[in-house]
């Protein structure tokens, strides 16, 4: 990719990321567009913004930046959780390693390499030239300035080393003093047991009383069977919703809304008043959750919860084996009742295995089919090889706004479109591999789409960008290393483009403007349409976020002494990142992993609101029932 090109990606995405920033000055302080960029205030009912229509607000503005940096940690810990300062801390720690990397390559590396003739480059016009002049690919083969470079790497590496010492120290220390400073929680002393063996003439829970008093009689509690049901789950969800439904429409107290139609969205059918409607719907279903309940009191699963009287006794339990064979009595700490993911807690050792194996070969198939996406767009960002592939369109790459554009701009905006359905994909797959808790789904899509990455983002761009068109790469294997360090720094300007697009436009867009949820925003409300759900506060997407922090790590890691460019543009990635997620965090709920749990009061009795579970959990640490829901 040529000097040009890159620059007029650069510009492309500068001038979007600049656009997305004043539209999300003035809508946020639209009444209309709260829900989006206010949620907190929105749930809490404080977000009275004033005069919609007032010339104040249509000016953009930069306060809410300076209202971003004034939150401490502290504030940041008692509004959004443990989680959300975790996340910031790996914010800040890529500020810092690539702000010291910043210095050293800009200060240091790039002038070496510029002076350097191995590429014989003429650069008399410089915008047509490759930004190879500044890699490593300049310095002269056996050059004595090869040892800046190397000294260089030693230095950042003591840099990495410190900052990781004392990050990991940080957070530890923070750890501890977060969890002696909170409440003692029921799952601390609580175990799950699965595949308790069947035993004819007693049932799961004898079997479960049995075993635990006899080997844990001095700190065993109590335990709490799990239940399957059929019709239950739908059951509670449909009622669940219908409920929220009917707390939203009352809160409103708006006549107009009160009455609609019957169906589409409430522009055609019959005109009925639906906070009629929905009582009638909720007593039916009421009724329909008692009876359901009373005919699953029997159906108990081989799984249950066990509860001790101390956390150190509930420690000691879920980590040895407790029985001769090691598939049955499995036993694991419990989650926390918000966490909790109930559907493989009946599956077998067998089934979780082959469920195992078979996400191992989608992943792996998944992997294989996005490298035909990667080599389309390498084969753009090589002009020469896009005329051989399709030599009718030679006569339109001559020209050089549209070969910049395509070059520069299209390839990282297309790699991106595929790599957004990737996230969403490996959150399936986690979450059939039979965990039991969300967070632990959380984490292995995070680790798959980080795997994910690097190795069809990262090595897929590197060698079928300049490696593969080599014949000597597969005719002579012992010249791969030198094919690579010459193919490796290539790519550079490629993965330029790539954070620009991906880390400045994507996160400005899609975290901080968030274009879909404002255009679905401004289409209901020319078109009049009324919604009757009860908003919930969204959170942020750790699955899809921390990988992609993580591997704009790996490129500056990489690229530090090979190509020192790309370090300003990370840096302004991480810029923006702390700036935007602090924003967030003052105005949206961090769910963390979890956050799913709660219980209201619902009709004249108690209701309880659980996301594919219905369950009590007492002071004490007991639990009372718990129903897995499939």
């Amino acid at each position: 990719m040529i000097l040009s090109a890159l620059l007029t990606s650069v510009g492309i995405n500068v001038a979007l990321c600049l656009l997305f920033l004043i539209l999300y000055s003035i809508l946020k302080r639209k009444q209309s567009y709260a829900n989006i960029y206010l949620p907190r205030l929105v749930s809490e009912g404080k977000s009275q913004l004033g005069d919609e229509y007032s010339f104040e607000r249509i000016l953009p503005s930069v306060n809410w930046v300076k209202r971003a940096w004034q939150p401490s940690e502290e504030e940041l810990l008692a509004n959004s959780g443990f989680d959300a300062v975790v996340f910031m801390r790996i914010i800040t720690f890529g500020l810092r390693v690539f702000g010291v990397a910043a210095i050293i390559g800009i200060c240091v590396l790039v002038p070496f390499n510029y002076m350097g003739n191995q590429l014989n480059m003429d650069f008399t016009d410089l915008p047509n030239k490759s930004l190879e002049s500044f890699s490593i690919s300049n310095v002269d083969d056996g050059s004595n300035r090869l040892w800046i470079h190397f000294c260089a790497v030693y230095v950042f590496t003591a840099v990495v080393c410190y900052y990781l010492y004392s990050e990991y120290d940080y957070i530890s220390c923070k750890r501890i003093g977060y969890f002696y400073s909170s409440k003692p929680q029921p799952h601390q002393f609580t175990v799950l047991v699965r595949s308790i063996p069947k035993s004819s003439g007693s049932s799961f829970s004898d079997r479960v009383e049995s075993f635990f008093t006899e080997y844990y009689g001095s700190t065993y509690l109590s335990h709490s069977m799990v239940r399957r049901t059929s019709k239950l789950k739908g059951l509670i969800n449909n009622a669940d919703k219908l409920y929220r439904r009917l707390v939203h429409l009352k809160s409103k107290n708006d006549t107009q809304q009160r009455f609609g139609r019957a169906s589409f969205m409430g522009l055609f059918g019959k005109r009925v008043d639906r906070l009629d409607s929905y009582e009638k719907k909720l007593e039916d279903m009421e009724d329909n959750v008692r009876t359901e309940r009373s005919t699953i009191a029997g159906k108990e699963v081989p799984a249950a919860f066990v509860s001790f009287k101390s956390r150190f006794s509930a420690a000691i339990a879920s980590h040895i084996q407790q029985g001769v064979k090691p598939t049955e009595w499995i036993t694991e700490p419990a989650p926390d009742p918000k966490d909790v993911y109930w559907p493989f807690f009946s599956a077998s050792f067998l089934k979780k295995w082959m469920c195992n194996i078979a996400v191992i070969v989608a992943c792996v198939l998944i992997t294989i089919l996005f490298l035909i996406p990667v080599i389309i767009v390498q084969g753009l960002t090589h002009l020469e090889q896009l005329e051989i592939w399709f030599p009718f369109l030679k006569g339109i790459l001559n020209i050089k706004i549209i070969s910049q554009v395509i070059t520069g701009y299209l390839p990282s905006l297309i790699l991106e479109m595929f790599l957004s359905f990737v996230p969403p994909v490996m959150v399936v797959l986690s979450s059939i591999q039979g965990y039991i808790a969300l967070s632990q789904i959380e984490k292995s899509a995070c680790i798959k789409v980080l795997w994910f990455f690097i190795w069809n983002i990262f090595f897929a761009n590197v060698l079928s960008g300049s490696a593969l068109y080599r014949v000597e790469f597969f005719l002579e294997p012992k010249r791969i290393p030198e094919i690579l360090a010459v193919a490796v720094p290539g790519q550079a300007s490629f993965f330029i483009a790539y954070v620009v697009t991906s880390g400045w436009t994507k996160t400005v867009s899609k975290e901080l403007f968030q274009p879909k949820s404002a255009v679905w925003i401004s289409l209901k409300s020319i078109f009049c349409w009324s919604s009757d759900e009860e908003f919930e506060v969204p959170s942020i997407p750790y699955h899809s976020e921390i990988p992609r922090i993580l591997f704009f790590s790996l490129l500056g890691v990489t690229y530090f002494f090979l190509a020192p460019l790309i370090l300003p543009f990370l840096l302004g990635y991480y810029c923006l990142c702390y700036i935007i997620y602090r924003n967030l965090w003052k105005e949206e709920k961090s769910a963390g992993m979890a956050g799913i749990w709660r219980s209201e009061d619902w009709m004249n009795g108690r209701r309880e609101r659980v996301v594919g579970a219905v369950g009590v959990v007492n002071n004490s640490g007991r639990w009372q029932q718990a129903t897995a829901l499939r």
